[in-house]
């Protein structure tokens, strides 16, 4: 009785909605357990500001619901149907490991090969990680490697220059020592596809996946599509704004997230998980894999349950799936978010349940509040207030993140200025990873410009600045990373290094270093250069290979040396080591001087 008055509750909250979010309706589910279904989503939406969802309910072989509510557009107010696309992010990764399972079973590759077998140019940071790591150790995240998500947001490339840069990114684990989520794997085992199969990622998808599952709406790049197309725009709710995001191309990192789908697509493919991998009669996927994707691969960090909710706890991570105990009932899930939608796909093995949730509002806590709602009624659970519960732990972490920023702007040492005049630090900084970042000024403000994303440096004490996105959609989801930039000096007190911090928690910090910008120096004024220098009795000479300053000391190689400035030159072969040349009243040199890690020495010209 206290559960059915609960949902009545809730029904009748229906008379505080706006009533345009009326406009969307869907035939009512003939299962009594899903009755008032429109009344309980519609809810859920006005309590999160979110414009709209799709939903799919499968339970054993039978599609008990798949439709829309609200609106796919916010400004236009067109509503979302059973059709409309959602961007699905992460939860792509089920189809990836999929595709990766039918070639174990094609006799393609073995899921415990190892990667550079079938990827030769693949590399970890660690040699012995490289020759040792395998398919599995990428599908379930135990390869060492936090997430190192900033590298692809900041510079979007190709799958191949993606996979190339994982051999720069520093580990903060031994192989296989404990699960780390990361994006760069699964971009891998994508090329890993490629290269096995001879045809890109998507069309293999398509073809081994889409095609049977008869997903015909399905694709993976909505940023092509025209506007009269049923596709839901991405959103972003601040305050009570609710507003359009621009789409996330992320083709290059695809294997990893870049899969969209409708309410209808996505039952098909519950449908087949559902009935451990046949779709009407039909096999798709192997039992053994089913089995082995719904199984613990690699345990998760271990904690006790909750307090609050000892029944719920998650235990370990499949093949892309995160592996869970919901009140006694054995749950596989994985969640999905990227700029302006958020996605939960979750299957109850057992119970022979599955329900997708996709919501087009940037990380959305609605898909958790429907998904565990739905999930409750499906199983005949007790009512619990899921919005109030996420609620709860959506605002705690909000605090959380904002004393971090409190604290650190706490330990900022007032009254401090930069060492140099800010003229000092512009110029390009790179590093193997995570490319290169422009230092420009503008205004008298210092900016940090990738192709992804700008930063407005803001002083904090002395050569260090907190890095503050430029663009709001990415302030707020960077909002929790506190990113810091120091600059180093090397012994000439040039500025020579970026040091970036908070660029994720396993990471303590990245060094960009400074390149060195081109400096056209006259063949005239190199012509000057040359000739003979004395440092007692040491001589050096000074001369040109090609429109190449070479310095060549008595028992030691010839260096070349790259322009720096004005009479500036840095040894090439030398790091920290460079030369600067003393003009006299004349214009002519008049000596040489060594400016290296050991001291400050002096060659006068020979005359």
């Amino acid at each position: 009785m206290v559960e059915r008055k609960t949902w009545l509750l809730l029904l009748g909250l229906m008379a505080l909605l706006p009533p345009q979010l009326f406009t969307q309706k869907n035939a009512p589910p003939a299962d009594p357990r899903l009755a008032g279904l429109d009344s309980i989503v519609l809810q859920v939406l006005e309590n999160w500001k979110a414009p709209g969802c799709a939903i799919a309910i499968v339970e054993k072989g039978k599609v008990l619901f798949a439709g829309g509510f609200g609106y796919r557009n916010h400004s236009t107010h067109q509503p979302v149907t059973e059709q409309t696309l959602f961007q699905i992010g992460s939860c792509t990764k089920a189809f990836t490991c999929a595709l990766m399972g039918m070639l174990d079973n094609d006799g393609l590759l073995s899921l415990d090969g190892k990667v550079q077998d079938y990827l030769p140019h693949f590399r970890l940071h660690r040699e012995e990680d490289t020759r040792r790591v395998t398919v599995r150790d990428l599908m379930c995240h135990r390869s060492g490697l936090p997430r190192h998500d900033l590298s692809w947001l900041h510079h979007p490339t190709t799958r191949d220059s993606f996979v190339r840069r994982i051999a720069y990114f520093e580990p903060s684990a031994e192989l296989r020592e404990r699960w780390q989520y990361n994006n760069f794997g699964y971009t891998a085992l994508g090329a890993i596809a490629e290269r096995v199969g001879g045809r890109s990622w998507e069309d293999f998808i398509r073809e081994r996946l889409f095609a049977p599952l008869n997903m015909h709406t399905a694709r993976f790049d909505l940023w092509t599509l025209p506007a009269t197309v049923d596709v839901a725009c991405g959103h972003r709710t601040h305050a009570d704004t609710i507003r359009c995001m621009d789409y996330y191309r992320i083709e290059g990192m695809g294997p990893a997230g870049s899969i969209c789908a409708s309410a209808i697509d996505m039952a098909r493919w519950l449908e087949c998980w559902v009935g451990g991998g046949q779709k009407d009669g039909k096999a798709i996927l192997s039992p053994t894999f089913v089995s082995e994707a719904l199984s613990v691969q690699m345990a998760m960090a271990g904690s006790l349950p909750n307090i609050e909710n000892p029944s719920v706890f998650t235990f370990g991570y499949g093949l892309g799936w995160i592996l869970s105990s919901y009140y006694g009932h054995y749950r596989a899930e994985h969640g999905g978010n990227i700029n302006g939608f958020s996605a939960s796909v979750c299957l109850f093995p057992t119970d022979s349940v599955g329900i997708a949730v996709m919501v087009n509002q940037d990380r959305s806590q609605a898909t958790a509040v429907l998904r565990n709602l739905l999930a409750d009624r499906l199983l005949q659970l007790p009512f619990r207030n899921w919005d109030m519960e996420i609620r709860r732990q959506h605002v705690r972490g909000r605090l959380a993140q904002i004393s971090a920023q409190q604290g650190m702007m706490q330990m900022r040492k007032v009254g401090t200025s930069p060492a140099h005049p800010l003229t000092s630090y512009t110029g390009r900084y790179h590093h193997h990873g995570h490319g290169t970042f422009e230092l420009v000024l503008r205004n008298d403000s210092l900016l940090a410009l990738t192709p992804g994303i700008g930063y407005y440096l803001e002083h904090l004490h002395y050569d260090a600045f907190r890095m503050i996105p430029i663009n709001e959609d990415y302030r707020e989801m960077l909002t929790g990373l506190n990113m810091r930039l120091q600059f180093m000096t090397d012994l000439q007190g040039e500025v020579n290094e970026a040091w970036v911090y908070g660029i994720e928690p396993e990471i303590e910090k990245l060094v960009f270093k400074r390149q060195v910008m081109p400096f056209d120096v006259p063949l005239s004024l190199l012509e000057r250069y040359c000739g003979s220098y004395l440092l007692g009795t040491t001589e050096t000479k000074v001369f040109l290979k090609g429109k190449t300053l070479i310095v060549s000391v008595a028992g030691q190689p010839d260096y070349e040396t790259i322009p720096m400035g004005e009479h500036i030159f840095r040894l090439k072969a030398l790091e920290g080591y460079s030369i600067r040349f003393e003009i006299g009243e004349d214009g002519m040199p008049r000596a040489l001087v060594f400016l290296q890690p050991n001291g400050t020495f002096r060659a006068v010209r020979k005359k």
